[in-house]
């Protein structure tokens, strides 16, 4: 008899657990990578414009009848400029320039052969355009991207931009026996000089040319300095003006020469104007966010004036990105029963951002992410990327025009306040600009409800403050189209007026001879609404400045003239605040 000794089952061993899903986020050698590759691609993602040519150039792949129709529209194109060149014609006779086309405006490039080569330069351009665009299937944005980048390459190869095929340098250059083209060399090499000394001629000095209208600095924090300005009249009216400008600007494109400042305008009306001017940020400030801007930056500057005037309603100024941020505060604040704002003004301003312009070709999910690497890698996004990208949005008035202008025709432009203004550039935080991009451009969060401050959502129909809204015409940062939207969004009385100029120009337009002239129309908080094209035929024009509607407007919104308050905060002894224009200002 066999003993069978007894077996111990075996326990199954426990299942093995399956490691916790880890989101894969960028490495840091990835940002590196793509932070190094930023300067050699203008900071525009290499991938966003592959993608964009590869939707193109695939649905016109499967087009053949379009692109036969597209070959033999180059064919007949090219037959008709052979046939000019051989005939008699008239100037411009197969294509002329659009009116806003300056390039070809001199009576030289209507004498053949120079207006042979610009309308072959036309015709091409044209082409490219009907090339690029209404092809069947291609994504809106990418259709947008593959014109607009074709079109930037065109430009570059425009017979205008040469000296042998530029009639008006070939006469230069007789005239004055090549001496132009030592000159615009001599411009180009002390251009080159300037550029690498990172010091930027000064022809006008802050707080000695420009930025002059007397004040002081009654506040300060971390990110601004608060200036309240001298009264310039007897009494003032009651309401205090607070001026939210941009950050990505200095603020005293609103105060330039005595004769073109909005800050001396409004105190010789009997105002008493305050101006938030903003810290230049450093890579020590990436982490500072979009919401540090509206608490240190308006609601900050709200407290102080409350201070300083106790019980008096504010007429809110915001400017550009400064007027965004003021519509946050503004919903914010409605949202919250905080009554302290007696009008709004917002001077190109947006809220909406579904038609943002031809800005909104830089946003895209690719382009975010990889600006935001580049600025995850310095921590802001650096001046050159931000005046970079307006430029290419006007690159023939911007770029070329003063290429041919300065170092083919050899003729350095005259310095200006304002071209001084725009050459002082300022840094943005990372983090709040990952915010603005993604929160208003990328996704619209604050037109769409989802925006939230303190931990809650706003909504821009919380403000029923009176809104004084202006548009320019020729905006490419902030198309007057987009900014109309806000009569779809704020429950308010809306007064909207379009003049003419662009983003900056058409701002700074005091009253003068040459004014641009404006319409203007206002939509009560409870009456139809009238889309752009309507308004366009309906709103009555008037001639000069918007300077004097707007404050006739604000001063039906005032209350009788009194004494001037006192200057800065009643425990503090004016005589030792800091001068205007402040510190914060000449940061470089």
């Amino acid at each position: 008899m066999m003993l069978q000794t007894p077996v111990t089952p075996i326990a199954a061993e426990p299942p093995v657990p399956k490691p916790p899903a880890r989101h894969l986020g960028p490495s840091d050698s990835d940002r590196t990578l793509h932070a190094t590759l930023a300067p050699l691609t203008g900071g525009l993602s290499p991938t966003a414009l592959t993608l964009a040519y590869a939707d193109w150039l695939s649905h016109l792949f499967w087009a053949p009848t379009q692109r036969m129709d597209l070959v033999n529209d180059a064919l007949r194109r090219g037959t008709q400029l052979a046939e000019a060149s051989v005939g008699q014609t008239e100037p411009w006779s197969l294509i002329a320039p659009q009116p806003q086309d300056r390039r070809f405006s001199a009576p030289e490039w209507r004498e053949p052969p120079f207006n042979l080569m610009a309308q072959g330069f036309l015709l091409a351009e044209q082409w490219w355009h009907d090339a690029t665009t209404n092809i069947r299937g291609v994504s809106e944005q990418n259709e947008k991207i593959v014109e607009f980048a074709t079109r930037q390459m065109l430009d570059v190869l425009a017979p205008s931009n040469f000296a042998l095929t530029n009639p008006e340098v070939l006469r230069r250059t007789v005239s004055t026996e090549g001496r132009n083209l030592a000159d615009g060399f001599r411009n180009w090499w002390e251009d080159l000089l300037e550029l690498m000394a990172h010091e930027p001629k000064q022809d006008f000095v802050v707080g000695k040319d420009v930025a002059v209208t007397p004040g002081k600095v009654v506040y300060s924090n971390k990110l601004i300095e608060l200036i309240q300005y001298a009264p310039a009249t007897e009494t003032v009216r009651p309401e205090p003006i607070l001026i939210v400008p941009a950050w990505i600007m200095k603020y005293y494109i609103l105060d330039l020469s005595p004769y073109n400042s909005l800050v001396k305008y409004l105190t010789d009306q009997g105002y008493t104007v305050f101006m938030i001017s903003w810290r230049n940020p450093t890579a020590a400030d990436r982490d500072v966010s979009l919401e540090d801007y509206r608490r240190l930056g308006v609601m900050a500057a709200l407290d102080t004036i409350g201070a300083i005037q106790p019980e008096r309603p504010v007429h809110a100024v915001g400017y550009c990105l400064g007027g965004t941020l003021l519509s946050i505060a503004a919903a914010a604040m409605g949202r919250d029963g905080d009554s302290r704002l007696k009008s709004i003004t917002l001077f190109a301003a947006q809220t909406d951002f579904t038609e943002a312009g031809e800005l909104t070709l830089f946003i895209n999910e690719s382009q975010v992410a990889f600006l935001e690497d580049m600025m995850w890698n310095r921590g802001v996004l650096d001046t050159t990327q931000m005046s970079g990208a307006f430029q290419i949005l006007r690159s023939n008035d911007l770029i070329w025009s003063r290429l041919v202008h300065e170092y083919l025709m050899g003729v350095r432009s005259e310095p200006n306040d304002l071209m001084a203004w725009n050459a002082d550039a300022t840094r943005m935080p990372y983090r709040m600009h990952s915010e603005y991009l993604r929160k208003l451009f990328l996704d619209n969060d604050l037109a769409e409800g989802r925006y939230t401050v303190d931990g809650r959502p706003i909504a821009l129909s919380d403000i029923h403050t009176p809104i004084f809204v202006v548009g320019t015409q020729r905006d490419h940062v902030a198309p007057w189209r987009s900014t109309f939207k806000i009569h779809l969004l704020a429950d308010a009385d809306v007064t909207f007026c379009l003049t003419g100029g662009g983003h900056n120009a058409g701002i700074v337009s005091p009253p003068s001879p040459k004014a641009h002239g404006y319409q203007v129309m206002t939509k009560e908080a409870d009456g139809p609404y009238v889309g752009p094209d309507d308004w366009l035929k309906q709103a009555p024009h008037a001639e000069g400045s918007w300077w004097t509607e707007w404050v006739h407007w604000l001063g039906t919104r005032s209350g009788e003239p009194v004494a001037p308050p006192r200057i800065g905060l009643p425990d503090v002894d004016p005589g030792a605040l800091p001068d205007a224009p402040g510190s914060y200002v000449l940061q470089t």
